[in-house]
């Protein structure tokens, strides 16, 4: 244990003097030294620059076993290792930012007053930062530049030694696995950072590029991820390669489950559609996992939301810009946002249950939700970009440029957030949080912070809204309590498709809704039966709305716009706000007067 090692390759079109890291170690030490050894064709020794593979023994505590809590009871939290803990004051100094720190008393807390179940994390395999960036000051933060699948990334550990790394990676696992907590880790199997055709010689360029890497009819890389290269799952090796490590993950450290990054790339082979993908559903180990696409990539035909068979769960972007849409006050919206709030039975059905949809609003990629409803534009400028355009800077949920201390401006971008946060947290489906976004942790209007390995990223936990955190955990228990409603079953009604659950559309007024696709309309109800029946509200217009109530007596037990509303009784009608979300519960029914 212990050995330090790399690869030489020779022969054709191989250069011996590349020293060249395994693509299957289970460790690295060291970093990458950019020198022009690592890019040059010639006889240049690049060993000196490069780091090492390392072999080492599995954790020395094997860690506890996946959890497998229900889809209908996950509710995600989208974190990186290091961002969570950076700051934290009760996280002992030498634990923060680290695979240790995540696994620390005061983080556990947090998750477990939150209430979320499932915690997704930002790519933890090894990585390398780009020249580009550290030339710049800058550092690779989200880790989507993968050079060993199987690897953990040392950087993230407390350990200074390379077993040390595993070890800290499983006690970690083992700590959240006893909190109840399941980890999901996001998975980078469509490119390397390598980049394009004058990246750097660091592994699989050097030992087989033709035989890992996509090439096009003119012999450069078929680039469908954005990075310079695409790895090609219809080649034997990278195929074993990528199922291999899925398995290791799953063995030896015990993960719940995965995400695939750019999940589209991976049906892309040499030779057609790779069948990767439906050989990860059917392996015996991989398959009682969470799987989880993101169903898109950069190439031609690459978008294939609703794509994914079973077991597969699917990131719904329709669902973060609709509700985006929506909470701006945007017309026309309500028929959509009815059909995203039930489940995107139009993408998934009938085949597919409501849990086949991971509801977001905001994630890693894009703004945070506080900088959703303060910013305009995005501001990248300190990644070097003006104005970076990204598809995640859909919606933006004002036309007020920056912060404000005028009262009224702040209430509504306040409301709008808890508004959008209710709309995730009690929709059908899978919600993702993203995390910080309780606290109302902003990243001064960048979009785009992969390169910002600093507060702007980190969470700043003594700027923490208490009141918003207090609020997304209700919302939280409100969804567990209501599991029957938000499970496995689609709806039956107006809006919705046929299934055990019913639900009715009404207007205003009290009565069905006539027309959907009126322009005018800006306020919906939804009453659901169940016990006890359930009235959601929303109200996505600018002004206040006054809403007849179904025969009975309800109290509301949510109000975004007043969010220390727990048990408020209401007569006939109930007054909502603007921009205002309501759920109401009915104490006792009665029979329609005559």
């Amino acid at each position: 244990m212990g050995t330090r090692y790399g690869f030489r390759a020779h022969g054709e079109g191989h250069r011996p003097s590349k020293f060249l890291l395994d693509p299957r170690a289970r460790a690295v030490s060291g970093h990458v030294d950019w020198h022009p050894a690592l890019r040059t064709d010639d006889d240049q020794d690049s060993a000196p620059h490069m780091p090492r593979s390392v072999v080492v023994g599995p954790p020395s505590t094997t860690p506890t076993p996946p959890i497998r809590i229900p889809w209908a009871q996950t509710v995600i939290y989208e974190m990186h290792i290091k961002g969570i803990s950076q700051t934290h004051p009760e996280v002992s100094p030498e634990l923060r930012g680290t695979y240790a720190g995540l696994a620390s008393e005061p983080i556990i807390a947090h998750l477990l007053r939150l209430g979320v179940t499932t915690i997704e994390l930002l790519p933890i395999s090894q990585f390398v930062h780009e020249e580009y960036l550290l030339e710049r000051g800058l550092r690779q933060y989200w880790g989507y530049m993968p050079i060993t699948p199987f690897a953990p990334h040392a950087e993230y550990a407390m350990s200074e030694t390379p077993q040390g790394v595993v070890d800290e990676v499983g006690s970690m696992i083992t700590a959240l696995h006893e909190a109840g907590l399941e980890v999901v880790i996001d998975v980078v199997l469509n490119h390397t950072g390598e980049g394009g055709k004058t990246g750097p010689w660091l592994s699989f360029r050097g030992l087989d590029d033709r035989g890992y890497y996509r090439h096009g009819h003119d012999g450069d890389y078929d680039d469908v991820t954005g990075t310079g290269n695409t790895l090609d799952l219809g080649s034997a090796p990278v195929h074993d390669l990528a199922l291999d490590s899925l398995r290791h993950w799953a063995s030896t450290y015990q993960v719940d489950g995965f995400r695939f990054d750019l999940a589209s790339a991976l049906l892309r082979g040499s030779q057609g559609e790779s069948r990767f993908l439906e050989e990860v559903a059917a392996d015996p180990l991989l398959s009682s996992l969470k799987l989880i696409a993101e169903p898109w990539d950069m190439g031609h035909d690459g978008y294939r939301l609703g794509g994914f068979p079973q077991p597969w769960r699917e990131w719904n972007d329709r669902f973060r810009d609709t509700v985006r849409d929506a909470w701006k006050a945007t017309p026309g919206m309500l028929p959509e946002l009815a059909t995203r709030a039930l489940g995107s039975s139009d993408i998934f059905a009938p085949e597919r249950p409501p849990t086949s949809s991971i509801n977001f609003v905001t994630a890693h990629d894009g703004p945070t939700l506080a900088d959703l409803v303060t910013y305009q534009e995005s501001h990248n400028e300190a990644n070097g970009e003006d104005h970076y355009p990204t598809h995640n800077q859909h919606a933006w949920n004002t036309g007020i440029e920056g912060p404000t201390d005028d009262t009224e401006i702040t209430e509504l971008r306040n409301r709008r957030r808890r508004s959008m946060l209710a709309t995730l947290l009690l929709a059908n489906g899978v919600p993702m949080l993203l995390g910080g976004d309780e606290l109302g942790r902003t990243q001064q209007g960048n979009t785009n912070v992969y390169c910002q390995d600093s507060p702007m990223s980190w969470f700043d936990w003594s700027t923490v809204d208490e009141e918003l955190i207090e609020f997304t955990a209700r919302l939280i228990r409100l969804r567990q309590s209501a599991r029957k409603i938000v499970g496995q079953s689609w709806f039956n009604g107006t809006k919705g498709h046929v299934g055990p659950l019913e639900g009715e559309w009404f207007g205003v007024d009290g009565e069905p809704v006539a027309n959907w696709h009126d322009h005018g309309l800006s306020t919906l109800v939804l009453q659901v039966s169940g016990e006890p029946d359930l009235l959601f509200v929303a109200n996505t217009g600018l002004d206040p709305d006054l809403v007849t109530l179904p025969h009975g007596e309800w109290a509301t037990i949510l109000d975004t716009s007043d969010p220390t509303v727990e048990d408020r009784q209401e007569g006939d009608s109930v007054n909502v706000d603007p921009l205002a979300l309501l759920l109401l519960k009915c104490t006792s029914s009665s029979p329609p007067q005559s």
